[in-house]
């Protein structure tokens, strides 16, 4: 399994000191956190539940109840040095509008996507016939907040239908991490367990 605090690590080393950030899906807010002490950032956090907004406040961060569905809409253009979507893309209902939105208020995006074309989930289909549960997607089918799946070959594809530069990628697997200029390449959606993009219009 992806180790978290290597992922939150990783998205922290991709964002610019004392940049304006908008975290969407922010959680109890630990990669704002993050930010806040290594980066200096000027964040906030959108996120749906409640109860993680209060979370978020009791630690000192500035986080409002939003979805990311209808709310990024609210949002100026360019208003944000930096929005960071964190392994929420595929949970939300329309990724494309969502894409579209992210870098339109954000001078650049960083998306953090689970891969379902790993080679783990690949194999537990083809053997088991049956939706895979890896350490990484652990839900069931039938409780899984994930509605849109996506391997990192799907995304790329998406990003250039929609003419998004991919400045950078960085690539996990519960080994090691491998990082590209621009997309990476086509193993990686076999042996990549996640990827975070670097992007901008």
């Amino acid at each position: 399994m992806v180790n978290n605090r290597t992922d939150l690590e990783l998205i922290t080393s991709l964002v610019d000191k004392e940049a304006r950030i908008l975290d969407v899906g922010c959680g109890n807010g630990e990669l704002l956190k993050s930010l806040k002490n290594k980066k200096n950032v000027k964040g906030q956090g959108l996120e749906l539940k409640q109860e993680r907004v209060n979370k978020c406040v009791a630690k000192g961060l500035s986080a409002i109840q939003g979805n990311a569905d209808s709310d990024l809409s609210l949002y100026p253009d360019q208003s944000f040095d930096c929005v960071i979507l964190s392994q929420t893309i595929q949970a939300t209902n329309n990724p494309k509008n969502i894409l579209i939105e992210l870098i339109r208020i954000g001078k650049k995006a960083i998306i953090s996507i689970p891969n379902f074309g790993y080679w783990k989930v690949r194999l537990g289909f083809a053997t088991h016939g049956k939706m895979p549960i890896t350490e990484k997607l652990s839900n069931n089918w039938y409780d899984t907040p994930n509605i849109h799946l996506c391997s990192i070959l799907d995304f790329v594809d998406l990003c250039r239908e929609l003419n998004i530069k991919i400045e950078k990628t960085i690539v996990l697997n519960s080994n090691n991490t491998k990082s590209f200029n621009g997309a990476p390449n086509s193993w990686s959606n076999f042996f990549g367990e996640e990827a975070i993009f670097l992007i901008k219009n």
